[in-house]
Order: structure tokens, then C-alpha cells, then sequence
């Protein structure tokens, strides 16, 4: 079901989309950061393989801004500001090769993973809604592959960090 092109819908949508892009880029440039302050080596390379997925994340939604006819742009996207700030004082505020640090930076990643998600989700649904279908398949690929990440994250976790991390005594 197809709706107007130019309904209110469309308006969101392309704001929706605006600000994603922003983030997507911002991410480009944080995480290179969250890589330098890991520790863990499977953390350092989970970062890098975001990193190079995120830029065809970015060139993805360009593609989606052609197909629906609007020309690529942005918009500052305050959530993932304020994301990429708690990374920067997570890196700040922990020791350098402690496992407390790689368990903050895997928080930081989840965080803005989450934030993905819960956009992506919505921009393939508001696609779908306005008859933009190969918008939303791309849309959907690009949520699967956030998805696989947020998992990556968690099992990089469980699978020993969270445990060094208890392990490290507190400072006096």
C-alpha cells in the first residue's frame, strides 16, 4: 500500500533518515577510537569489522536517499552525540588495558547498536508503509547486520571479559 509522496510520513521518514546518516558517520569516526583504547584482541578486530561494515552502511543509506528522490544530507543526531561522548569518557575514566575498560567499551558499542536498531527498524517499517520497497530491503540488511554486531558484542563479553573483569581488584 503506497501512500502520498509528500504526506507528513514522507517528511519523517526523510528526517529519520537525515539523522541516521549523521550517525552512521560519526561512528565512522568514533570508532577507530574504541579500537585504539581495547585491549582484547577480539574486541579490537570486532570494532575494525564495524568500522568497514559502517562505512557501506553510510554509502547504503545515500543509496536509499536516490531511490526514494531526494538528495543525500544530514543532521546532527543528538543520541549518538551523546553515545559517542560516554564512549570518549569511558576511555577517560578506566585504565588502559584493563578488562574494566574492554567491558565499557563493549557497553559503548551496544549502546549505539541499540540506538541503531531501534532506528533501522523503524525506517524499514516507515519504507514499507510508503511503498519504498527496495528502500526497505536495503534497510533491513543493513538492521541484520547491526543485529549480528549487537550479538558479536555480547558473546566477545560472556565469553571471558566480564569474567577478567570481576577478577581485577579495585583501587584503594
Amino acid at each position: 500500500m503506497a501512500t502520498q509522496s509528500n504526506s507528513k510520513l514522507k517528511e519523517f521518514f526523510v528526517e529519520q533518515l537525515r539523522d541516521i546518516h549523521w550517525a552512521e558517520k560519526e561512528l565512522v569516526r568514533a570508532l577507530p577510537k574504541l579500537k585504539d583504547a581495547a585491549t582484547n584482541s577480539d574486541l579490537k578486530q570486532a570494532f575494525d569489522e564495524h568500522l568497514k561494515q559502517t562505512e557501506q552502511h553510510v554509502k547504503r543509506i545515500e543509496d536509499v536517499f536516490k531511490i526514494i528522490g531526494e538528495p543525500v544530507s544530514d543532521q546532527k543526531c543528538p543520541a549518538m552525540v551523546g553515545i559517542v561522548n560516554e564512549g570518549d569518557d569511558i576511555i577517560k575514566e578506566t585504565d588502559a588495558g584493563s578488562a574494566q575498560r574492554d567491558v565499557g567499551l563493549i557497553f559503548a558499542g551496544q549502546k549505539a547498536e541499540h540506538y541503531e536498531l531501534a532506528t533501522y527498524g523503524g525506517l524499514v517499517t516507515l519504507a514499507k508503509t510508503l511503498g519504498y520497497q527496495e528502500a526497505a530491503d536495503m534497510l533491513a540488511q543493513t538492521l541484520s547486520e547491526e543485529k549480528e554486531t549487537d550479538k558479536l558484542l555480547t558473546e566477545i563479553a560472556e565469553s571471558h571479559i566480564n569474567y577478567e573483569a570481576s577478577m581485577e581488584p579495585q583501587k584503594a
